[in-house]
């Protein structure tokens, strides 16, 4: 399988750092096509300017040259794992902004001439997983906040640009800085794990 990792966060020490190396370790020993790329490491920028902005018109303008690497990644892939710390109920900016950039229109959706409902353009993809770390614990984002990261990339961005039939692979870990070592080994074999099945 051709897999796009897109992993987020600024510490190359971190617990993260560590879940990505799980992720891709078991991608790679299944014997699967992986293009990776972290963020943060590669100074993607995430910031969609006014000229950008007004190029998602109808019909939309050639996206920047700074992209082509990400979108012909993302076009190429049969999935997308997404690797991240859930930071204030969200994902990282630099993620957020690679999702306003990258998941354009004419890349990952379709708008229809004069409005309406958008149409999913990313029929390349047949899986989607996600991998992220909460602060808080697991009553206050999923029963207060409603687990609004999953939301957004199950609910939102895999239904609305790659279509409904995509599977899914979300885990998580909550209370990150409390739980004990052992606790962080066990959800890290857990996503080496899942993902060996991935």
């Amino acid at each position: 399988m051709k897999v796009n990792v897109v992993y987020a966060h600024p510490a190359a020490d971190s617990y993260h750092a560590s879940l990505h190396q799980r992720i891709l370790r078991a991608l790679e020993a299944r014997g699967d096509e992986v293009i990776d790329f972290d963020l943060y490491a590669m100074k993607f920028d995430p910031m969609l300017g006014a000229e950008e902005w007004h190029g998602h018109g109808e019909p939309p303008a050639p996206p920047p040259q700074d992209l082509a690497v990400y979108i012909e990644a993302l076009q190429w892939a049969e999935a997308c794992v997404f690797c991240f710390p859930t930071w204030w109920s969200g994902m990282p900016a630099i993620l957020k902004g690679y999702f306003d950039r990258v998941w354009r229109p004419g890349i990952a959706f379709e708008q229809p001439p004069g409005g309406g409902l958008i149409k999913p353009a990313l029929s390349n993809l047949t899986r989607m997983g996600v991998v992220t770390t909460c602060g808080s614990p697991w009553f206050y984002n999923k029963l207060l906040m409603q687990d609004p990261a999953r939301k957004v990339l199950l609910r939102g961005l895999k239904t609305t640009c790659a279509g409904r039939g995509v599977k899914h692979l979300y885990l998580a870990q909550h209370s990150i800085y409390e739980i004990s070592p052992e606790a962080r080994e066990h959800f890290a074999k857990k996503v080496e794990q899942r993902f060996a099945r991935f």
